[in-house]
């Protein structure tokens, strides 16, 4: 019986709302151990479900939708993302959603988030996966899927060597 191998995500943690600073997000998710999306709430909500429907008021349908299948992502999950110096860096989730209500959270636009191992340093970049390379390479703002069999293992890999403790 073969187990399947975790899915691997691109984690651009860019809010929508431009005035965000993208660099200052990036380290935000890494300094907290988050990995996180967008769509800002005023008042913490008292569960997920109140989280998708208020973001679904204030957001629309979309953002709402992104936030629910973020929060469905199986714990083991890997995923990327790229700082400001167009680094790679890779975590693992670790945890289950909650919502930030603190003040960087919101000024970062992370509020909804997930516990995220990340390495202790980018990746280098001849080891990352061509696969990644090329779904960051495409540009955009969403949270997604990696849909890439070599990209899947080599993350297992680089993980199981370098990343878990």
């Amino acid at each position: 019986m073969t187990t399947a191998r975790p899915a691997v995500h691109r984690a651009p943690l860019r809010s929508r709302d431009d005035t965000v600073d993208h660099a200052a997000a990036v380290e935000h998710a890494l300094r907290r151990g988050v990995v996180g999306v967008g769509g800002r709430l005023d008042v913490a909500p008292a569960d997920l479900d109140e989280a998708i429907g208020r973001v679904e008021q204030q957001h629309g349908e979309r953002v709402a939708a992104r936030l629910e299948r973020f929060a469905a992502l199986p714990v083991g999950d890997f995923v990327w993302t790229r700082d400001a110096e167009a680094e790679l860096w890779l975590g693992r989730i670790e945890g289950d959603w909650r919502f930030d209500e603190a003040p960087v959270a919101a000024a970062a636009d992370l509020q909804h988030v997930r516990a995220c191992r990340w390495t202790d340093a980018p990746v280098p970049l001849p080891k990352v996966p061509a696969g990644v390379l090329a779904t960051f390479a495409r540009g955009g703002r969403n949270f997604q899927r990696i849909r890439d069999a070599e990209a899947e293992a080599a993350t297992s890999r680089w993980w199981a060597e370098h990343g878990s403790p």
